[in-house]
């Protein structure tokens, strides 16, 4: 997406979906049992819990156990799920003007799947060489 239109929730869900059917086995067949979200804003809750104020700082969220501590004597947990959010996705990439909106998007969709896998966000950056 070139242009600098506001694309629609349903746009956002369709760049995720192919950033999802990107990853590479073993990876992709874990990663579509996630269910995907997309939202204009992340809720209070969510940013309460997570002790963020700004709502623009929250581009993404994996909420879910992830597949690392998951066992099968557990009960039957909720689907894991991410979520994508809208509003500060489009502000980051209108401030950076230097990327696609689709691989910002692809990058937030890897990040949180990368939580699914196990990965914390110091583990991530380890290797994200995204906002160099």
């Amino acid at each position: 997406m070139t242009t600098r239109s506001t694309p629609s929730p349903e746009d956002f869900e369709s760049m995720a979906r192919s950033a999802l059917e990107a990853l590479p086995a073993p990876f992709d067949a874990h990663a579509r049992a996630v269910l995907l979200h997309v939202a204009d804003w992340p809720d209070r809750d969510m940013l309460e819990d997570l002790q963020i104020d700004d709502p623009l700082d929250l581009t993404g969220l994996y909420e879910g156990i992830p597949l690392t501590e998951k066992s099968v004597a557990d009960p039957a947990p909720f689907p894991d799920q991410v979520w994508l959010f809208r509003e500060p996705i489009l502000a980051e990439w209108r401030d950076r003007g230097d990327v696609e909106l689709e691989d910002l998007v692809a990058h937030v969709v890897v990040h949180e799947i990368a939580h699914h896998f196990g990965w914390s966000d110091e583990e991530i950056a380890e290797i994200d060489r995204w906002w160099e």
